[in-house]
């Protein structure tokens, strides 16, 4: 490519900043589309005198925009002498049209700015770093008297600008007439440092390629300053500091979407406009580009472009207008990384989740963990990666993690891609599996784990991705892993109601079986997904139904385990719809098939829903029986049982009993029943059981009249229920606090 004009430079920023392809500019001013790419291009130095002033039309400029833009064209006609033409290569583009959902960022440069010094900002490409630093250096040239200047590096480009042709722009920006400017980078370097120093000037680096490039352009003093655009986080520049920019929030992006397409086409749609920020990923380039499409398409609605962009095989070739792409601003990144981070990239594609520890990384791509440490950092150095909320994990951008698809697809054979995305499936439900199993009563060592705790962090940090793996897995027909992941999961899901969509997981439980022809484990399955339905997600009719299935087929399978959870669960269901006596019936059938559970523990489930139902129906003295009889069992098997799962039984039966005390009006021995299930369920990290258990210590403590222990408990129940975002619950405690009188 040919070095661009100072016109040239100042053409191609204003059309991109209005929005517009070179076809749309060339259809609205009458100027040629070859001759705008050749202008662009510096393969013509300007515009004549008509054609410049429709151009400028064609690009809605004014005022002093307007003015620059033809004295520019202008000056290049008469091919002035090159320090004239640096001074107007350095000076600072145009602000970008429509910069929005920006005004914190351009808060936090400028309260960085007034330190002085290196700022340098950092970001995903596309994410809108330079429309920032130029919205942020228009902002703040008044405290720059002395000049603002900046450079494009091309730092993404085949051939980068070196530092000595930077330098040579700023020195002749600055009026070191060209005779003068020294042969040798350290020599301009040092000049540069001299003319700068005591001075209030500011330089905008803009999209630096890396730390090399850009240290000999720092200016020194604390009156300068120096705001760098890059993808790299340029950790090795000295006393630097860096904004990190995100893409948009929600409303933003959308905001942006309304100010290229109408405020009233957005307002018409908008949950279709919603969804196509979500579908851009809210990056700033691509919902410029599709509002550029819609703009350019007045009769498509946004939701018939929010259809085409949910496809994700073509999202990336959608998100593209004329000569602005999407890809083509990632391909810049990755074309820059080394070979190994380039397959470490676009092997991360084999990851099914959002995110992704080193360890699932190094299956991905067979590297030992500490050498794919290294090139997961290198990808989050040049923002191709991102680190996630939790420390030792990260996450693509959703438009990157498409373009790493791409890259696997088009570099990786068939058959090597087969290969690592089975490993990967098989290490996730491998190991989810063997986790899960963990949790059974009866399981006492912990075997690949170190403990429990390790096991449920595991399951916990990889959920994302053992879920997508099981998916995955169901799709290919793999029932037996799907199955066994599923039958795993189930004494885990127990008091992680809300962690993950358990329906799901023993719905392809249910499928699996029946696709195996085990009437036996399809019963099993069917069981779990009632569980699911009516606990997890309140579906007190969908559970029923389902558990009818599951007794009917337990039946046919001779399977009496069975058939006693599926009376005990369809109790819980029945009483759930207030339905007690028959709640009560399917209880006691549950209660005398419960010698065939094979484990004492699942027993005791059973029996604490018997006391359950008994209490409801106001026999308490007969449920806090049962469930002290259940506490007791509890302790003289406790060598039977792991410590975690006898301390969920022990919790739920506390629960239980403190409920049964208060239907006795024995309310101090209520609260405490209460309080040491809210303990336990804090130290298994149960938070909405812990707090549903210290509503119930708290109203125990308001009957008993100790209003100040009442009071802390409902403060706790508050506080945990807002911060999970628990609204109905959180408004049940305000009105039991309002029932404790001071005091």
């Amino acid at each position: 490519m040919d070095e661009a004009s100072a016109f040239g430079n100042l053409l191609l920023t204003h059309r991109r900043a209005a929005g517009m392809t070179q076809a749309d500019l060339a259809e609205i001013s009458g100027v040629s589309v070859r001759a705008l790419r050749d202008l662009e291009r510096g393969r013509a130095r300007a515009a004549q005198r008509r054609s410049a002033e429709a151009l400028a039309d064609a690009m809605g400029l004014s005022g002093g925009d307007r003015e620059f833009f033809l004295v520019t064209a202008k000056e290049e006609r008469r091919r002035t002498p090159r320090t004239e033409q640096a001074t107007v290569v350095c000076a600072l583009p145009p602000a970008v049209a429509r910069l929005l959902g920006r005004e914190r960022e351009l808060r936090t440069v400028a309260d960085e700015v007034a330190t002085g010094g290196v700022i340098s900002i950092v970001g995903h490409p596309g994410v809108g770093k330079t429309a920032l630093a130029v919205a942020a250096a228009h902002q703040l040239r008044r405290d720059f008297p002395d000049g603002c200047f900046a450079v494009d590096l091309r730092g993404m480009d085949d051939q980068p600008v070196t530092p000595r042709a930077a330098l040579e722009q700023l020195l002749r920006a600055l009026g070191v007439p060209a005779h003068q400017i020294p042969a040798g980078e350290a020599e301009q370097s040092a000049l540069f440092r001299s003319r700068v120093t005591g001075r209030r000037v500011l330089i905008l680096l803009d999209n630096a390629a890396d730390e090399a490039q850009v240290r000999p352009l720092l200016a020194s003093g604390p009156e300068a300053m120096t705001l760098i655009t890059c993808r790299r986080a340029l950790a090795g520049l000295e006393a630097a500091r860096w904004v990190w920019l995100d893409p948009l929030a929600g409303q933003a992006a959308v905001d942006l979407l309304a100010s290229i397409v109408g405020a009233d086409r957005v307002a018409a749609e908008p949950d279709a406009a919603a969804e196509l920020a979500s579908l851009c990923g809210n990056l700033p380039l691509a919902v410029r580009i599709a509002g550029n499409r819609l703009a350019t398409r007045p009769h498509w609605s946004i939701a018939y472009l929010a259809a085409q962009l949910r496809n994700e095989r073509t999202r990336l070739s959608a998100l593209s207008a004329g000569d602005l792409q999407v890809r083509s601003a990632f391909e810049m990144s990755y074309r820059r990384l080394s070979p190994a981070a380039r397959l470490v990239f676009r092997r991360l594609a084999a990851v099914p989740g959002r995110d992704l520890g080193a360890g699932l990384a190094a299956v991905a791509t067979t590297m030992t963990e500490p050498d794919v440490l290294i090139y997961l950092n290198e990808l989050v150095d040049v923002s191709l990666l991102q680190t996630a909320v939790v420390p030792g994990r990260f996450q693509f951008h959703d438009l990157i993690r498409l373009f790493a698809r791409e890259r696997w697809e088009a570099e990786e054979k068939p058959d090597e891609r087969a290969r690592l995305s089975t490993a990967v499936q098989d290490n996730l439900i491998g190991t989810a599996t063997a986790a899960g199993l963990l949790f059974y009563p009866e399981t006492l060592e912990t075997r690949r784990f170190g403990s429990r705790d390790e096991a449920a962090e595991w399951l916990a940090s990889e959920g994302d991705n053992w879920l997508a793996a099981q998916r995955e897995a169901a799709r290919l027909g793999r029932h037996r892993e799907v199955l066994d992941l599923a039958k795993a999961m189930h004494w885990y899901s127990d008091g992680r109601t809300q962690e993950r969509p358990w329906d799901e997981v023993f719905a392809h439980g249910v499928a699996a079986a029946r696709a195996l022809g085990s009437r036996a484990d399809e019963a099993k399955l069917l069981n779990f997904l009632a569980w699911a339905q009516y606990i997890c997600l309140g579906d007190l009719d969908g559970g029923l139904a389902t558990l009818r299935q599951a007794l009917a087929v337990a039946i046919e399978a001779g399977d009496r385990a069975e058939q006693a959870w599926a009376n005990g669960y369809l109790g819980a269901v029945l009483m759930r719809l207030g339905r007690p006596e028959e709640a009560l019936e399917r209880a006691r059938r549950s209660f005398a098939l419960s010698v065939e559970i094979s484990f004492w523990m699942g027993q005791a489930s059973i029996r604490n829903l018997l006391g359950i139902i008994l209490g409801r129906l106001g026999r308490h003295e007969e449920a806090l029986s049962v469930h002290l009889a259940v506490l007791s069992d509890a302790e003289a098997h406790r060598d039977r049982a792991n410590a975690e799962a006898r301390r969920l039984l022990a919790s739920y039966t506390q629960l239980q009993i403190g409920r049964a005390r208060s239907g006795l009006g024995e309310w101090r021995q209520a609260a405490n029943a209460f309080r040491d299930a809210r303990i336990w369920f804090h130290e298994a990290g149960f938070g909405l059981e812990e707090a549903d258990a210290a509503v119930h210590e708290g109203i125990a403590w308001r009957e008993a009249g100790t209003y100040g222990e009442a009071r802390d408990c409902l403060r706790l129940a508050l506080a945990i229920y807002t911060r999970l975002t628990a609204q109905p619950q959180r408004e049940r405690v305000l009105d039991e606090l309002a029932l404790v009188p001071d005091d």
